[in-house]
């Protein structure tokens, strides 16, 4: 059971709040909900019987979260070369709400943006998993959102470049948004 107040985690969505715990009379049934304040001003209501069930769970501590900085500043785990399942196995990982996961998502999927580029669904399943890891950091380490994202993105870019340099041509690196409707130009 969570009280308000709590900081917690809801998978696939981040972290938040509970603003408050209400009852209310949905399609006839009453039950009580937490009512969830998520990033951006997002309300999300939580059925609080089954809260536990969905993997709601209580955001990580200062300790943790210097665990999961610690992924990011590994190399990328070994990921399937077909993307459909590489795709499924991180979408898997991302509904287990575990955040070791979602870092691990996260690095490898940035990784592999930077040396070819990603397909749009892996595109956004990264900035859903960033998003989601973002959102718990800043509750876990009493920070802005502009701080925990640059300290993702540099020890992101840094791990990438100690454990990526020697392989890679500068120029194979993509580091260039390209729109997709085709007006982008390779200058």
């Amino acid at each position: 059971m969570f009280n308000v107040g709590d900081k917690i985690v809801y998978p696939m969505h981040g972290a938040g709040i509970i603003d408050s715990i209400e009852e209310k009379d949905i399609l006839g049934e009453k039950q009580a909900y937490y009512i969830l304040k998520m990033p951006g001003e997002v309300k999300v209501m939580v059925p609080t019987t089954k809260a536990e069930e969905i993997g709601v769970r209580n955001i990580i501590d200062k300790g943790s979260a210097d665990k999961v900085i610690g992924i990011l500043e590994q190399d990328e785990t070994v990921m399937d070369k077909n993307w459909n399942k590489r795709y499924r196995d991180n979408m898997d990982k991302m509904k287990s709400g575990d955040i070791y996961e979602i870092a691990d998502v996260v690095r490898n999927l940035s990784f592999k943006q930077k040396e070819k580029g990603l397909s749009t669904g892996e595109k956004k399943m990264l900035n859903n998993a960033k998003q989601i890891l973002v959102s718990e950091l800043v509750l876990a380490e009493h920070a802005s959102q502009e701080e925990v994202e640059q300290l993702v993105d540099s020890k992101i870019n840094t791990s990438y470049m100690m454990f990526r340099a020697d392989d890679i041509q500068p120029e194979s690196v993509v580091n260039k948004f390209i729109p997709f409707d085709g007006t982008g130009t390779n200058d």
